[in-house]
């Protein structure tokens, strides 16, 4: 064992050569495990400080418990998108009884890494999580499910581990909006994206790219940035507009990068939508508070967080049974404004 890793049963299983099955019996002075082995095992799990998860356990067979405590983790608190879906977390919770627990990883592999296990070690009953952008390792995830940890990832799922998980319909949500570009006239769309090793930013990649393909227009990689911040947007687009054919639309992956777009074509004399058109995605409140106002793709993040909650408590009491990963997805709907034809 790592230092500094928290000890699971599958761990000990593994290295006492048994099953899982063998090690929660042992450490429930199951009688149909030998005294001899019962001794053994509880002796290796004191010796090497192992902490069962009791609260999640107990709240798994009785919905009356004085402390129900859900740990939650967000990316960053200060994205509107992540706000909107913390409020849906925190009334579907507070409706059902249950408190959340609230931290955010600063898009930080590591720091996700400590909160998980922090939550851990305070017993909460379950975790909500959007993974971090650099996330790229899964142990810590699978730990907690080893540990009986109920766990529902949402907005940026993690495919690397069986788990519950609540999206928007990312593909869709982008398709329909290059789609909306296409047919306002828009010949050389351009995009904008996050990392590929997120899922939302391959599916939404995915939907611009079959939204060409399925309206007859090439697909052109000189046309596509990994870029998902408006600072970013201010330095790079000015660039695009050496390409020949430059661009006549950008699709970007998040509305705030968009609005880097818009600032920077309108300080380079260029109209909007006249001689470019813009489109994001999240509908937040910056959204309506540009000039033109923004065409963007709604996630809903309010609906998310409440599904997210949902199938939590439903994994915590029961009603879904903790080894089915249950898959949700959140429609989204495009909200057509002032920034395309």
């Amino acid at each position: 064992m790592k230092e500094n890793t928290v000890l699971t049963m599958k761990d000990i299983a593994r290295e006492l050569g048994i099953s899982v099955a063998t090690v929660s019996r042992a450490l429930k002075d199951s009688p149909r495990i030998s005294e001899e082995r019962r001794r053994l095992i509880q002796q290796y799990a004191r010796e090497h400080n192992f902490t069962p998860n009791v609260l999640a356990e107990s709240l798994r067979h009785s919905r009356v418990q004085p402390m129900r405590v859900i740990g939650v983790i967000v990316p960053e608190l200060v994205h509107y998108y992540f706000s909107t879906i913390l409020k849906g977390i925190e009334e579907e919770a507070s409706s059902r009884g249950y408190r959340i627990m609230v931290a955010q990883s600063g898009e930080r592999y590591e720091r996700e890494v400590r909160l998980c296990q922090s939550f851990y070690e305070n017993k909460v009953c379950g975790i909500i999580v959007s993974q971090a952008k650099d996330t790229l390792q899964y142990d810590h995830f699978q730990r907690l499910i080893d540990q009986g940890v109920p766990l529902v990832f949402y907005d940026r799922i993690c495919t690397g581990v069986n788990a519950s998980r609540v999206v928007v319909d990312d593909y869709m949500g982008a398709y329909n909006a290059v789609t909306h570009l296409i047919e306002t006239g828009c010949r050389h769309i351009a995009f904008y994206g996050s990392q590929m090793n997120l899922e939302i930013s391959k599916n939404r990649y995915n939907g611009y790219k079959d939204a060409l393909l399925k309206h007859g227009l090439p697909f052109d990689e000189r046309l596509t940035r990994h870029c998902d911040n408006r600072q970013d947007a201010e330095l790079i687009t000015p660039d695009m507009f050496d390409l020949d054919p430059h661009p006549d639309a950008f699709f970007a992956v998040n509305d705030d990068t968009a609005i880097g777009i818009l600032y920077t074509v309108k300080r380079m004399g260029l109209r909007v939508p006249e001689d470019i058109s813009i489109c994001g995605f999240t509908n937040g409140d910056r959204a309506v508070s540009c000039d033109p106002m923004l065409t963007t793709v709604e996630q809903r993040g309010v609906r998310v967080g409440e599904e997210a909650a949902n199938i939590l408590i439903g994994h915590v009491e029961g009603t879904i049974p903790i080894t089915h990963a249950e898959r949700r997805i959140v429609r989204t709907r495009l909200i057509i404004r002032g920034t395309t034809r």
